[in-house]
Order: C-alpha cells, then sequence, then structure tokens
C-alpha cells in the first residue's frame, strides 16, 4: 500500500504553511490560525489512509482467450471487513497499458458484492492485463491510499471467426508430385511413412516394406477432405491500411477453422515464412486453437518472400493477400494447386474471375470475400 497527497492535498497544504507563515511574520492571529487548521486538516487525511482498507479482495479475468471484438470480463470480488462504518473505493485495471475504471458501489460493514468490468478486445494480440489498483480517499480527498489487487495475466486476442461454407469435395491431386485429380469416392495413396506401434497392420504397403527391409504404412487420403492451405501475405507493401491486414487474417482465420472444423487437414503459412503451422487429419477434431494463436500475434513486414506450399497440401490453395500484393507471383503459387484460389482484400474492387485458371476474389472486407468463397467456391 503507498499513501500520497493529492493535488488537493497539496494545494491545502501548501497553502496552510503560506498562511501559518505570514501570519506569524506579520502577527495577524487570524491569518496564522486559518493557515495552521489547513495543516492540519491536511495532516488527519494523511492520517486517515494510513492504515489498510478493511476488504478483503479477489480478481479474476475470464477468458484468456477470446476472438477480437469478443467478450473478456474482468470480475472484482470484495468483502467488507468494516465494524461500523461504510468503505468508499475506485478502482482502476490496467490493459497493455491502458486505464481502464472499475466502479465500485459503497461497500456498508460485512457487506459482499461482485463487479463485473469490461476488457477490451478491439485489437488483436497478447495483453497484459493488470495489476488492478484500488484507491481510498481520505478526509476531504486531502490523501488516498494505493493498493495493488490480482497478478498479472495475459488475454490472447485472436481474429474474428466469420461464418463461411466449406471446401469444394470431390477433387484432389493424385499420388505425390502427380497432377491429375482424384474424383470423388475411393482413397488415395498420398504418401509412406516407416510403422508405428498400433498402426493397422491391414495398411502396410507390403511392395515398399520389402524392397526397403522397413515396415511402411501406406497414407491414404479420401478425396472428399482435400487438404486446404492457406498461404496468407503478411508483407507490409500489400496492404495500403492496417484494417485490410486485420480483414486478409480474419480471412485466412475464418477459412482454416471452418476446414479443421469438417475435418479436414490444414496448413497455414506467411509468404514471408514466419508461420507455418499444420493441423493434420488424426487431429482435425475441430480445435483451431494452434492456428489462432499464431494469428493473434501475426504482424506485418517487410521481408522478401520464401515461402511455398509443399507438394502434398497441393489439394485447396487460398492465398489471402491485400490490394497492392504482387498478385503474380500469388497466382503462380495458388496455380500449383489442384484447386488455387486468390482472396483479395480490396477496397477499389469487387466480384469474381479467373486467371490462368486460377479464380480471383475481391471484396473491400472480410465479409464480402467470405460471401463470394460461398458463392463461387463452396459447394
Amino acid at each position: 500500500m503507498s499513501v500520497r497527497l493529492t493535488a488537493r492535498g497539496v494545494g491545502a497544504l501548501v497553502l496552510g504553511a503560506l498562511l501559518a507563515g505570514c501570519g506569524l511574520w506579520w502577527r495577524y492571529p487570524g491569518l496564522a490560525a486559518l493557515g495552521i487548521a489547513l495543516t492540519v486538516i491536511t495532516l488527519v487525511g494523511i492520517g486517515s489512509v494510513l492504515f489498510a482498507a478493511p476488504v478483503a479482495t479477489s480478481r479474476t479475468v475470464r477468458p484468456r482467450t477470446v476472438q477480437r471484438l469478443g467478450a473478456c470480463t474482468g470480475t472484482l470480488e470484495l468483502t467488507s471487513r468494516a465494524k461500523r462504518f461504510r468503505v468508499l473505493l475506485d478502482g482502476t485495471d490496467e490493459v497493455a497499458g491502458e486505464p481502464v475504471p472499475v466502479d465500485i458501489p459503497l461497500l456498508a460493514p460485512g457487506e459482499q458484492t461482485k463487479v463485473d468490468y469490461r476488457i477490451p478486445t478491439d485489437r488483436r494480440g497478447v495483453w497484459k492485463v493488470g495489476p488492478l489498483t484500488l484507491r481510498r480517499r481520505g478526509l476531504a480527498a486531502l490523501a488516498e491510499a494505493r493498493t495493488t489487487v490480482g497478478a498479472v495475466v495475459e488475454v490472447r486476442v485472436v481474429p474474428r471467426v466469420l461464418p463461411v461454407r466449406g471446401l469444394p469435395s470431390g477433387a484432389r491431386r493424385g499420388q505425390v508430385g502427380a497432377d491429375e485429380r482424384v474424383e470423388r469416392g475411393g482413397t488415395d495413396l498420398v504418401g509412406l511413412r516407416e510403422y508405428v506401434p498400433g498402426d493397422d497392420l491391414r495398411r502396410l504397403h507390403w511392395a515398399t516394406s520389402a524392397r526397403t527391409g522397413t515396415l511402411m504404412i501406406r497414407e491414404d487420403a479420401d478425396p472428399a477432405r482435400p487438404h486446404l492451405a492457406v498461404l496468407l501475405d503478411d508483407r507490409a507493401a500489400g496492404y495500403p491500411e492496417a484494417r485490410q491486414f486485420e480483414d486478409a487474417v480474419e480471412i485466412a482465420a475464418s477459412l482454416l477453422t471452418s476446414a479443421i472444423g469438417d475435418g479436414h487437414p490444414v496448413r497455414l503459412l506467411t509468404v514471408s515464412g514466419s508461420v507455418d503451422v499444420e493441423v493434420g487429419a488424426s487431429t482435425a477434431d475441430g480445435d483451431a486453437a494452434s492456428v489462432l494463436s499464431e494469428l493473434a500475434e501475426l504482424a506485418m513486414t517487410d521481408a522478401e518472400p520464401t515461402s511455398s506450399v509443399p507438394v502434398r497440401d497441393l489439394d485447396v490453395v487460398a492465398v489471402v493477400c491485400g490490394a497492392e500484393s504482387e498478385l503474380s507471383a500469388l497466382l503462380l503459387e495458388a496455380g500449383r494447386a489442384a484447386f488455387g484460389v486468390v482472396l483479395s482484400v480490396d477496397p477499389s474492387a469487387s466480384g469474381l474471375s479467373a486467371l490462368g485458371g486460377v479464380l480471383v476474389i475481391r471484396a473491400a472486407d472480410a465479409e464480402g470475400v467470405l460471401r463470394a468463397w460461398d458463392t463461387g467456391v463452396a459447394r
């Protein structure tokens, strides 16, 4: 707990000392008495807050991970231990270095109360919340005592996940490295890996096992559940305004979350190579936490492009970019896939077009781009 004079208290103390000094120097008893009275009142104000407030407190913040603009709430629980007098407090929590006021009601002796207050979530990122500061004012608000409550916690604000339909089904690349598409129905051999205890022995690839001397398991893929690779352009040059980059991040988050929920293997990559996250078919159970966590801290960069979509993920490739991104290179990357689409956040244009066999979607914001995806891609 720390005790200090308020601006009013400093003024009263300075004025009291000045009046007392002038009254004594010029021998004006009334002026000196007024100055001494102000000084004494200020000292009494300090004394009234020297002892800790008779209040037990507890502060929690939930949830710790929240979508941008979602609800995140701080809860302050207070119990007055005073015997006779009411306790007046006000509070301020700190969120990403900015003060958030907490309105605390007057506490009667023995009263318990719970105060909820909103944690701002208008910016994507990982923000420190706390500590919460309780302030108790003394007599005539001449002094105040401050007490910190609760630890500093982190709140992860991930991008919004907007409603969007799933992926085009029934077509995907054939065996790794091939260009043909495999039609709906049956399974497709997309790779081999070494046997791990617990694998289904019916999936052993005997020819390769005999040739290599190592048990090999075939990896089959259902053509109705193609891989989705999202390549997000994170270069600052592609986005005239920061808001357009936020829309691009939300497009990527929405597509990936929808695909994971439908059981598709997905991969998130950024053009700069700063992010490469994969959620395989065995873990595609609707949990997109790892992808959203990476996107929470993603920022624009001036780095040169280094990332390329791996061959095994060239079923459906969605390239998300800004109005001024280098479209030619991104079109080439999308064109490598069995189904390639470029989604551009472009306030000056809207609609669907085709360039070199790649579908290009342009709209002013994330909602517009995803509506066009539902119309022209999902089926």
